[in-house]
């Protein structure tokens, strides 16, 4: 397995295997698309040999074009920095006010990922990055294996930024889309979704199930995991064509210690029976 190179809010590592049971036997031959990507755990599982990536954040996604085209520079860029607090906040402020090359912009990304607290992305309201220094023993900030791993996984694949719904004009009848949006919050406190500056608010929820919809009636197939609550559950199930599966998934990264561990989340899937095969 090629491991991510970020840490992310809501990665899907724990929860890959029931992923991949929902998905047809025959997944690694198919197109694949994530739109909203994040740390990309089920991507680089998978590896696919084509498709397309996708978010809204374009740090982001510049972040994954950079170890896509040029892993080396990224890494002897990531490696001039240096781990302690008073570094860690002037690169921050470089990283929020300074105009810079799309290498350094991804370096620094990379060094903030790996030296935040608890290895949070969040913005404020101007999309200034405001999570403050972590303590941590010896962090790793460069991995160089994996960026490498991870480059040859997305010379597959279209790295793009735009809105979830591109997934409509890429993705063709047979393909798989996985998606794995900004979650519903469990409570009115628990509000994780400010990665971006815009958030993702209810009615994108509605959005993004009518997608769904859309998608499902092109002949594409897609699995969605979201948090279990009773609006997202009441959404897909008012459509009366999708499954619609509890699972607990553990969370390492929160910015309260008190929601880590082990939660219920959501699989959603209009994928019945995972013997389909591509005609």
């Amino acid at each position: 397995m090629v491991e991510p190179v970020l840490k992310w809010a809501g990665g899907k590592r724990t929860l890959i295997p029931r992923i991949l049971d929902m998905f047809p036997a025959d997944y690694k031959k198919r197109t694949y698309h994530e739109p909203f990507i994040g740390g990309g755990a089920v991507l680089f599982k998978i590896r696919p040999e084509s498709g397309s990536i996708n978010d809204i954040n374009p740090r982001l996604m510049n972040f994954y074009k950079v170890v896509q085209e040029k892993p080396e520079e990224l890494i002897l860029r990531a490696r001039q920095y240096t781990y302690d607090e008073e570094a860690f906040y002037k690169l921050r402020d470089r990283f929020n006010h300074v105009r810079l090359s799309e290498v350094e912009q991804a370096a620094l990304l990379l060094y903030l990922n790996k030296t935040a607290y608890n290895g949070l992305y969040r913005v404020n309201s101007r999309g200034e990055f405001n999570v403050p220094f972590g303590r941590y023993k010896n962090p790793t900030i460069v991995a160089e294996s994996r960026i490498r791993m991870a480059s040859r996984v997305l010379q597959k694949v279209e790295i793009l930024n735009k809105d979830f719904s591109y997934v409509m004009d890429y993705a063709q009848k047979g393909d798989i889309c996985y998606l794995d949006p900004p979650y519903q919050p469990l409570n009115e406190t628990a509000d994780f979704t400010s990665y971006s500056a815009e958030g993702f608010s209810s009615m994108e929820q509605e959005r993004l199930r009518d997608l769904c919809v859309d998608i499902d009636e092109s002949g594409v197939l897609f699995v969605l995991s979201n948090s279990y609550t009773e609006p997202i559950v009441k959404l897909y199930e008012e459509t009366g064509r999708f499954i619609i599966t509890v699972v607990q998934a553990r969370r390492a990264i929160n910015s309260k210690a008190s929601r880590r561990g082990a939660i219920d989340e959501v699989l959603v899937s209009n994928i019945r029976g995972n013997k389909l095969r591509l005609r």
